[in-house]
């Protein structure tokens, strides 16, 4: 141990679903740690929609074991306690990561116990805010792009709401593997979106997208279909056995059918919380290939202006939660 821990910690908890305004700073004990476990004192926590969904009663929130709950699954921080002594990660290390995917988050709290397996040494060049901000979005979008979309050199590659947290990286990383980026969103992001790496813009909201944009191998769709029909609009752009990738939750409940009478493929995904992925994901993220932006920060006690943040859908990047000084 670096520090004489003490017994309760500062944490945000509500005891019920419902409005932003259940979430209330509140105190609880330090969290044990078991088996293959490290705690981590938390200086920044990023808040992601799954997370206010959650706390409404909607989310993960079937896998919850009780209330009051800590909510929050990302997390920057520095280790206090290791699972053994040789582990290569070391007491006083810097670290990033997701804790408790799906069940239980616990990462909007001063302490959280993580799985050694989900986490990762903090990239160096980012501040623990912008840490903070990258794991859930950035895995997210790595399985959209990168493990089942195979984003290569020669595919056309469409990504619905770019600039928000998942979209972000989406694009990022489908322009580093060589793929022609294609980003839907708002006005006032397109000219971001360029310089992230994106080829061509839509602004959605003077365009329907199917009507101005040539055909594409591969749609990553960040909407679903409660958002304008975005998922089924997107099938009359996809060519012959082209590829769909849905990441909301229960979005677009006929993507089989719709997929299979336009003779091409559709998926959903879940973020896999895997450390070895993060580790790569923070070398792309020192070396600048991958940017994280962090569009709006708040102070622990301001969980719940946080949450109405995400929940308005108009965010760039990433909204974080400060927690402690670095």
């Amino acid at each position: 141990m670096t520090e004489k821990l003490p017994r309760s910690m500062n944490a945000v908890l509500y005891d019920r679903p419902g409005e932003p305004e259940v979430l209330q700073l509140g105190e609880c004990a330090v969290p044990t740690t078991v088996g293959y476990e490290f705690l981590v004192r938390v200086v920044a926590a990023g808040v992601n929609p799954v997370d206010a969904k959650t706390r409404a009663g909607k989310g993960w929130s079937r896998g919850l074991r009780g209330y009051p709950v800590t909510p929050g699954f990302d997390f920057s921080g520095v280790v206090v306690s290791t699972p053994y002594d040789a582990h290569p990660i070391k007491v006083g290390e810097e670290v990033f990561g997701i804790s408790g995917f799906p069940r239980q988050g616990g990462s909007y709290a001063e302490y959280v116990s993580v799985p050694g397996l989900q986490l990762a040494r903090k990239p160096r060049r980012l501040s623990h805010v912008e840490a903070a901000a990258a794991p859930l979005a950035a895995l997210t979008a790595w399985g959209m792009v990168v493990e089942i979309a195979k984003a290569h050199e020669g595919q056309r590659v469409l990504v619905h709401a770019g600039a928000g947290g998942v979209g972000h990286f989406a694009v990022q990383l489908a322009a580093f593997f060589g793929a022609y980026v294609v980003a839907t969103a708002s006005e006032h992001n397109l000219t971001w979106l360029r310089e992230l790496g994106a080829a061509e813009v839509v602004d959605y909201r003077h365009a329907r997208f199917e009507e101005v944009l040539d055909p594409v191998d591969v749609v990553i769709d960040l909407l679903g279909n409660s958002v304008a029909e975005t998922s089924s609009r997107s099938l009359q752009l996809l060519r012959p056995g082209g590829l769909i990738v849905t990441a909301p939750s229960g979005g677009w409940p006929t993507m089989a059918e719709e997929a299979k009478a336009r003779q091409v493929r559709a998926s959903n995904v879940i973020m896999q919380p895997d450390g070895a992925t993060l580790g790569v994901l923070a070398r792309l993220l020192d070396s600048g290939d991958l940017r994280v932006h962090v569009d709006e920060v708040f102070d622990l006690e301001h969980a719940a202006e946080a949450h109405r943040a995400v929940e308005s859908g108009h965010s760039r990047g990433k909204t974080v939660l400060r927690v402690a000084s670095a």
